[in-house]
Parts: structure tokens; C-alpha cells; sequence
């Protein structure tokens, strides 16, 4: 599965009583899918992933992917402490048309995860994941670090694809796009303007339209249906290696720089224009231009995302046109104050 571009890290929308807010996640990811993002991430930790049991994580995965477009990328987040817990979610996922899988480090016993447990955990996922597997490294929050050499290892897996670094260091990605390089290349498929091609999109395309005709076209027959030839969709090879996103909306532009394939941001999902025109200026090489518009992500992706986290992407996303609401307890929403932050930062970065 080709990884390129922009993922918005989805926000988990919530009633004031704290249920899932389904018809609102209903809302947002339909209307991710009409934006140039490559596709999006369900409950990773913009979505409170940590704060939704087995029984709403299903629920959302579900509508997530039902409101989705084809052409976009699906990555289910979908990390438990437990091997067997974690593959139980990756086998729902598949059995709903996700693409792949984003998996966070297990780090309740993090005192124990040594380089054996950790090698082990991804290991035994990969080799039974129905689906490919995206390490996800977010020592902020996890308070382990994976080691490059350890990412480098595991990147040899034909089942683990790739990496979202949310470590915020442009050196390290710099180092693991380094250490990855010999990792085994991918001819994976993609449209004829080189965007993923995804499982979806594969399916739909297997499926010819049935074209109903009448008896009046039928000389007075009865109306029966018609099954034309399936349409044959174009598509090129591209090889890949291994790839890796970048968490860091401050630092975008230096991680693609550095040689991420993309970017899995939370500030996406209150912005997703404003940081795709920072990839496609990058795409089209004119570098004056995407660092102009990196510049204008920075003040938002400081205060909304690194000092305000949860609950202040989800007020910016209030003002953009994405429903966010509140987190869930324990997590408060903003107060006037800081609501007014937001909105001073995000006055330039209307959708």
C-alpha cells in the first residue's frame, strides 16, 4: 500500500455525556473524503484511541469506513497491550475494508519492553495481521522511544510497511529513512497519477454495474438485466520500500525533506488544506513556497496541538467546519481563554 501525502489524524466526536458521536464522525469523514488528503487515520491518538473500549472502537471503525471514500486510504489504529487483543481488532478491520494497520508501542510495562518484547510484539502480529502493519512511535505520550535499530529490524517483515514517527526529531526520521534503506522493496499498485490504489478501489472495480432494461426496448419482452463487461480500471506498478510519516505538523516540511513519504498530522484534522498545500508545494519542487506555507502552520501547530492537544484540535476543528466537541473525561474542554487562542491562531487557516 502505497503511504504518500496527507492523513488526517481523525478527532472521535463525543455527545456531552461522553457516547460516541457517530453521526458526527459521519459528518467529518465524509467530508475528509471531498478534500485532496490521501486518506485518514481512525482512532490513532487524536482520536482518544486510550479512552475507547473494544465495543465503540468496532463501532467507530465501522462507520469510518462506511462513510469513507474509495479513494482514500483507511489506516485503523488499533492498539492493545496484548498481541491477541491487537490481532482481534486487525481481523475486524480487514473484515471492513481498512487498508492497513497503525499500531502504537505497547507501554504499560514499558519498564519490561525490552528489544526481545518488542521485536516479538510486532513479529507475531505481522505474521497473522490480515492486513499490512504500521509501526507507530510516540515517546511524548508512550515514554519509549523504539530504537532505530530495532525500526530497521522489524522494517525487513514483508507485513510491516511502514512507520509514523511522531517524535517531532527531523534528525531521527532522517536516521530511520536511512537505516530502512535496504528493507524490501514493494511493487504495489497505483492509479495513472501514481495515488494509491486501494482495496476499495480494487473492489469496486471488480464489480460490474447492472444496467436494467425494459420490455419497450425489448420489443415487449419482459425487462430483464444486463450485465456489461467490467469496466477495466488503469493502473500502474510503482516499487516501494519502506515509508515512513511524519507526526509533526510544525515540522512537516523538514521531515519530507528529510525523506518521510508524508504525514499522519493531528493539525489535519482541523486544516487539512492548509498542510496539503505545504505537500504540494514540496511535490511540485518549489521550495520558496512551501516554506512560506509551513510558516503559516507553525503558530497553530504549537498552540493547538503541542500545548492544548486534544481538546484544542477539536475546537479548532468547531471552527473549520468539522465537528469536534468535547474530549472525554478526564480530559476537559477549553476555556474562554484559550478558546480565544485557537481562534487567533487558526484565523489564517480556514478551509
Amino acid at each position: 500500500m502505497l503511504l504518500e501525502g496527507i492523513f488526517p489524524a481523525l478527532t472521535t466526536p463525543f455527545y456531552p455525556d461522553g457516547r460516541v458521536y457517530l453521526k458526527k464522525l459521519e459528518h467529518n469523514v465524509d467530508r475528509y473524503s471531498r478534500t485532496p488528503v490521501a486518506g485518514m487515520v481512525v482512532l490513532g491518538s487524536t482520536g482518544e484511541s486510550v479512552m475507547v473500549g473494544d465495543e465503540d472502537t468496532r463501532a467507530v471503525l465501522k462507520e469510518a469506513i462506511n462513510a469513507a471514500s474509495s479513494e482514500k486510504v483507511m489506516l485503523a489504529g488499533i492498539a492493545r497491550e496484548s498481541v491477541i487483543e491487537t490481532l482481534k481488532l486487525a481481523e475486524y478491520s480487514a473484515d471492513h475494508g481498512y487498508d492497513a494497520v497503525l499500531v502504537r508501542t505497547p507501554n504499560y510495562y514499558v519498564p519490561q519492553m525490552g528489544r526481545r518484547e518488542i521485536l516479538n510484539y510486532y513479529r507475531t502480529l505481522a505474521d497473522q495481521s490480515p492486513l499490512p502493519v504500521i509501526l507507530y512511535s510516540i515517546p511524548k505520550l508512550t515514554h519509549y522511544d523504539m530504537p532505530v535499530d530495532i525500526i530497521a529490524e522489524l522494517a525487513q517483515h514483508p507485513n510491516i510497511i511502514g512507520l509514523k514517527d511522531s517524535s517531532g526529531n527531523v534528525e531521527r526520521i532522517a536516521e530511520v529513512v536511512a537505516a530502512t534503506r535496504n528493507a524490501p522493496r514493494r511493487e504495489v499498485s497505483v492509479t495513472t497519477t501514481f495515488t494509491a490504489f486501494t482495496g476499495r478501489m480494487q473492489a469496486e472495480a471488480a464489480i460490474p454495474p447492472v444496467n436494467f432494461v425494459s420490455a419497450i426496448a425489448l420489443g415487449g419482452e419482459a425487462a430483464m438485466a444486463v450485465v456489461p463487461p467490467a469496466p477495466l480500471m488503469k493502473v500502474r506498478k510503482k516499487e516501494i520500500g519502506f515509508q515512513v510519516l511524519s507526526g509533526s505538523g510544525e515540522k512537516f516540511l523538514a521531515s519530507i525533506e528529510a525523506g518521510a513519504s508524508g504525514g499522519v498530522l493531528g493539525m489535519a484534522a482541523c486544516a487539512p488544506q492548509a498542510c496539503q498545500e505545504v505537500y504540494f508545494a514540496w511535490k511540485d519542487n518549489d521550495p520558496e513556497l512551501a516554506r512560506e506555507k509551513q510558516e503559516r502552520l507553525i503558530d497553530a501547530s504549537v498552540v493547538v496541538g503541542s500545548t492544548l492537544g486534544i481538546a484544542g484540535i477539536k475546537h479548532a476543528c468547531d471552527l473549520n467546519g468539522y465537528y469536534g466537541g468535547r474530549p472525554r473525561l478526564p480530559l476537559l474542554p477549553l476555556t474562554a481563554e484559550q478558546q480565544a487562542d485557537v481562534a487567533r491562531v487558526m484565523a489564517d487557516l480556514k478551509n
